[in-house]
């Protein structure tokens, strides 16, 4: 296969055909000093066909830093609107992002490129159109880390830094992050013609997305019926798999929930450490809107905004009947990622309970929910085996204890053996998840322009499942320091 360079790049700009109520046509506006390869992603440049040594050029700081354009480029920043916190902002749009294109790779595969961190926009509203190297760092991390862990996400081509200064709480260095998906159109990307009464733009929307990413239903005569079912299915999978690894979203506005169902716009996330159902990562959250054992109802909060943005395409009771599918559909999904979490292949009635008592024994306990379950694969199922190490993480042993006795019962009703089943759930328990205060200290690296723990952590997070040699350090506990870091919406 050939790869390209940053000049044979082929766009194929079909966004940029739409007409301008959907966008505002502009270029990004350079750093005002000189950009600099902070990371770069081969695995996100195989996408679209680009040979990773074009990394080395300094064009590719400079294209993908704002300074230049690489031929077929034609950028602009997307309109949309949106809930935040329960409350419709009637135009919201890429404030600090920049869709630099859509480049098409050698199978037809098409991936927007979209920069964000890239300068003022028509959409920017009272931020500076800027993102910081914090906060790209940990977005660029957890991409990598949701795709090793299997869960939808988008992708993140590369970080380029700056010593540009943008203020923030303090005074930090700039930098820019190459985000891609096929499509960044979001929910709140179909709620704005909706509130704005442009049934025909909303039309177009809902045919151009179909046309694009849902291109089997485009010939059918409920297609925007379908359309919609498909992408709450999406979401609740979606949603399932966050809560069956323990991460929280932190900010689940509508204009952040992508129409294919992948994890978009990372700010304050948060691996669970101690397991606690009503998590909040996000500081700035004060009520615990989007706290972790609240995203479930808020996905299907979200849509019903987007039900409700589609009401002229789609008749109020077809919309309904999607809706009431949703928490079904979620269920399903938690339960067999969550039965796969313990090892059981059967489906029984009682397997509810079994995992909603585990998880009130780690409330209980506090305990570290990614190590538990990693070490639950090394349960004994042998009468009398005492299991002492998982007993450890317990403060209630005895009512470990009598859990275990359910948990051993119901493995052996399935004639479960042990070291096939601790095989299989290392398979889809990870080892290393992206802990707040590992990407505070490779941010606090780089800050000092030592990119290295960056380049560890993004290798290490490739492979969450897999034992890495000289790597047990990044499976630990955090220290308590690295408990009560604060994130927020700009982190």
């Amino acid at each position: 296969m050939a790869r390209r360079t940053l000049e044979t790049l082929t766009f194929d700009n079909t966004y940029a055909r739409l007409p301008e109520a959907f966008y505002a046509k502009l270029n990004p506006t350079p750093f005002q000093a000189a950009p600099y390869l902070v990371h770069a992603n081969p695995e996100a440049a195989a996408l679209i066909s680009l040979d990773p040594e074009e990394a080395a050029r300094p064009e590719f700081a400079q294209v993908f830093g704002g300074s230049m354009l690489a031929p077929g480029m034609e950028p602009l920043a997307m309109l949309y609107s949106g809930h935040q916190f329960g409350v419709y902002v009637p135009q919201l749009g890429d404030g600090r992002a920049i869709l630099l294109g859509e480049a098409t790779n050698e199978r037809g595969g098409r991936w927007e490129l979209h920069l964000k961190g890239g300068g003022l926009t028509p959409f920017s509203r009272d931020g500076d159109g800027r993102a910081v190297l914090r906060s790209t760092i940990r977005e660029y991390l957890c991409c990598e880390a949701m795709q090793g862990l299997g869960i939808p996400t988008t992708r993140a081509l590369c970080i380029v830094g700056s010593d540009h200064k943008v203020y923030r709480e303090q005074v930090e260095t700039g930098a820019t992050l190459v985000r891609m998906a096929p499509s960044h159109v979001r929910f709140g990307t179909f709620e704005i013609f909706y509130y704005r009464k442009q049934h025909e733009q909303l039309r177009m929307l809902a045919d151009y997305v179909i046309e694009q990413q849902y291109a089997h239903l485009k010939d059918a005569a409920d297609k925007y019926a379908r359309f919609f079912s498909e992408v709450m299915e999406r979401t609740a999978r979606l949603i399932a798999r966050w809560q069956a690894v323990g991460w929280a979203h932190g900010v689940m506005n509508t204009d952040n929930m992508s129409i294919l169902g992948l994890t978009l716009d990372y700010g304050p996330f948060g691996f669970m450490d101690d397991y606690d159902a009503g998590f909040v990562c996000n500081h700035s959250d004060h009520n615990g809107r989007y706290a972790f054992n609240q995203q479930p109802y808020i996905g299907l909060w979200n849509l019903s905004c987007l039900a409700q943005a589609l009401l002229p395409l789609v008749e109020k009771d077809a919309l309904k009947v999607v809706l009431e599918s949703y928490q079904l559909l979620f269920d399903r999904e938690y339960l067999r990622l969550m039965r796969g979490k313990l090892g059981l292949q059967e489906e029984r009635t009682e397997d509810d309970g079994l995992i909603r008592d585990l998880l009130g024994l780690l409330q209980e306990s506090h305990t570290d929910y990614t190590i538990l379950f990693r070490e639950l694969g090394s349960f004994s199922s042998a009468t009398g085996a005492a299991n002492d190490r998982l007993r450890e993480h317990f403060v209630n042993r005895e009512r470990f204890d009598d859990w275990a006795v359910r948990y051993r019962d119901r493995l052996r009703s399935e004639h479960s053996q042990d070291a096939e089943r601790r095989e299989r759930m290392n398979r889809v328990n990870p080892k290393y998840v992206l802990r707040n205060y590992l990407a505070q200290a490779a941010i606090e690296k780089a800050q000092q322009k030592d990119f290295s723990e960056i380049d560890r952590l993004f290798r290490l997070l490739q492979n969450p499942y897999n034992d890495q040699p000289d790597m047990d350090a990044y499976a630990a506990p955090p220290p308590n320091w690295g408990k009560h870091l604060a994130v927020s919406c700009s982190s």
